[in-house]
């Protein structure tokens, strides 16, 4: 049996990928799966997020690292990449894959992260939802020690579209698992539930925005004071930095290993 045709073999994974765990968790099980249908070392996902840089009014969005497999520093998942800057926000802003034969002698070698890797090829696609880029795939480090091709390439279109999908379904089961996000953006949608949902999956950061007002909103209502109130946002933030230094330690010991 060809490449090829393990390689359509292993879609199967991500056409019956089913979230379990938490959203990283999610993302690091499509990566490794992306990577396994490339035959690939090395997979990133990056989703589009709005920037948090105060300079910039904040209004700017921005790629961040939300997936690996292989190996990637975890400093790379504190970077953000702005629309047209390196390999991914190129593909972002122009919304077409890009086939790269060698990174060391293109114009976008100073993004090179491997310089010791003899494999110089790499492969990145957009993901998109609903017709509307919402990240990047990247690819890189060929297994059988080959440079990547431009039918790799097609393939890697096909993966972010099911990618894509899957992406959707985890954000959309994470909502109706929660019944405050489904009275928070019902209430936003004017009791249109298609039209909260579409905005979920569209635009998370403007869900968050959403979900902190309904939050300092209910607070209030239940009479809840403003030192009880910061207490409660103070509790989200030290159980999101425990999160965080969990994923991190995660990152770090897949990279040793």
């Amino acid at each position: 049996m060809g490449d090829r045709e393990n390689s359509l073999i292993k879609l199967q994974d991500l056409a019956s990928f089913l979230d379990e765990g938490s959203f990283d968790d999610n993302m690091q099980q499509l990566a490794a799966i992306a990577a396994r249908v490339l035959n690939a070392e090395n997979c990133s996902l990056m989703l589009l997020t709005e920037s948090e840089d105060e300079a910039a009014g904040g209004d700017d969005m921005c790629l961040r690292v939300c997936g690996s497999c292989g190996s990637l520093p975890a400093a790379a998942y504190k970077e953000n990449t702005r629309t047209g800057e390196g390999i991914a926000g190129r593909v972002v802003a122009t919304g077409k894959a890009l086939f790269i034969e060698d990174i060391e002698r293109s114009e976008f070698a100073q993004w090179a992260r491997r310089a010791n890797d003899p494999r110089k090829s790499l492969l990145s696609s957009p993901i998109a939802i609903n017709g509307k880029t919402i990240g990047v795939i990247n690819i890189s480090g060929h297994r059988q020690a080959r440079s990547f091709t431009k039918d790799d390439l097609s393939l890697l279109e096909v993966v972010a579209l099911f990618v894509g999908k899957a992406i959707q379904v985890v954000q959309l089961q994470n909502i109706l698992r929660s019944r405050f996000t489904q009275m928070a953006l019902m209430q936003f949608a004017e009791k249109d539930i298609g039209g909260a949902l579409e905005c979920a999956v569209a635009n998370p950061d403007q869900v968050a925005r959403i979900l902190a007002k309904s939050f300092y909103k209910e607070m209030t209502r239940a009479g809840f004071g403003s030192s009880q109130i910061i207490n409660a946002a103070s509790e989200i933030v030290g159980q999101l930095s425990v999160s965080l230094s969990r994923h991190s330690k995660r990152i770090e010991q897949q990279t040793a290993g």
